[in-house]
C-alpha cells in the first residue's frame, strides 16, 4: 500500500511509535520504537532475545500507532505485516541513532545482536 506523504513525513519525523505484537496466547503487547522508512516499508531493529522478535515470528501481524510532534492531535494508526530483513543488522539502529540522537554510532548493550525488519503497511486509519 503506498503510504500518503503526511504519513511519509511523520514517520520521517524523530516520532516515537507504538508498536503492538500478539503474544501467543492473542494478548497484546505494546513496546515504543523508533522507526526508518525505505519507500513505503516501515523499517524497526530490535534485539534478539526480546518480546517482539518471538511475538513477530509467531504471528506476523502488527499494528503501530503514533503522533507526530509537530501534530500531536493528529494521530494515524498502521496496520502490517513484519518480514525479517537482516540479522545482526547494525547499520539501521546506528541510522536510527542518528536520527533519534544525532549519534551514529548507537552504544547498545555488549553481546546484543540487532534484528531488522520492515512492515509492509495494509490499512491505515487517521483521526485528528
Amino acid at each position: 500500500m503506498e503510504l500518503p506523504q503526511e504519513i511519509r513525513d511523520a514517520l520521517d519525523e524523530k516520532v516515537f511509535v507504538h508498536l503492538a505484537t500478539l503474544n501467543p496466547d492473542g494478548s497484546p503487547q505494546v513496546s515504543a520504537v523508533w522507526v526508518g522508512r525505505d519507500g513505503d516499508k516501515v523499517l524497526i531493529s530490535t534485539a534478539t532475545g526480546r518480546v517482539k522478535p518471538r511475538n513477530i515470528a509467531h504471528d506476523p501481524r502488527v499494528a503501530l500507532s503514533f503522533s507526530p510532534p509537530s501534530k500531536p492531535y493528529k494521530n494515524f494508526t498502521l496496520q502490517g505485516t513484519v518480514t525479517k530483513t537482516a540479522e545482526d543488522g547494525k547499520w539501521l539502529i546506528n541510522s536510527l541513532s542518528e536520527k533519534y540522537l544525532g549519534d551514529p554510532d548507537y552504544k547498545g548493550k555488549p553481546g546484543e545482536v540487532r534484528v531488522n525488519y520492515e512492515i509492509t503497511i495494509d490499512n491505515i486509519s487517521t483521526w485528528g
